[in-house]
């Protein structure tokens, strides 16, 4: 099975109250979406979780094939090995969303613009969670 996951975190402030959002496709159709609020953290912490959980969700499903795309060019970078993860919090969960990767035959990770393909659709529903609590 291939799947694309289109995952967005953020916070209002940084830090501030965080959620993230999943959306999976498969065949250009969505197959799950999931939002979930994290409370207070930073905006980068926000878009680790929101990966992992895109990730988590890929293995679940059995993916054997996955691109995860997100608007965050840093993380993109991160898990590509273009930039080093300095801050210690950030390495654990890199650490974390590789070790979740490598279970996953073949993984790529792309970064797009906010406004592009699903991620307005994780945007509204991490926003819809953060305006719950």
């Amino acid at each position: 099975m291939r799947v694309t996951v289109y995952s967005d975190g953020g916070s209002r402030g940084n830090p501030g109250s965080s959620a993230y959002a999943i959306v999976v496709t498969s065949s250009g159709r969505v197959i799950h979406e999931h939002a979930e609020f994290l409370g207070v953290h930073t905006n980068n912490y926000a878009e680790y979780r929101g990966l992992i959980a895109a990730i988590g969700k890929a293995v679940e499903l059995g993916a054997d094939e996955a691109e995860f795309v997100m608007d965050s060019q840093l993380v993109i970078r991160q898990m590509n090995g273009e930039y080093r993860v300095k801050n210690k919090d950030m390495a654990e969960l890199h650490a974390d969303a590789s070790a979740l990767a490598s279970m996953i035959p073949k993984v790529t990770y792309r970064n797009v613009r906010r406004s592009e393909e699903f991620i307005p659709r994780a945007d509204a529903l991490l926003n819809a969670e953060m305006d719950r609590h």
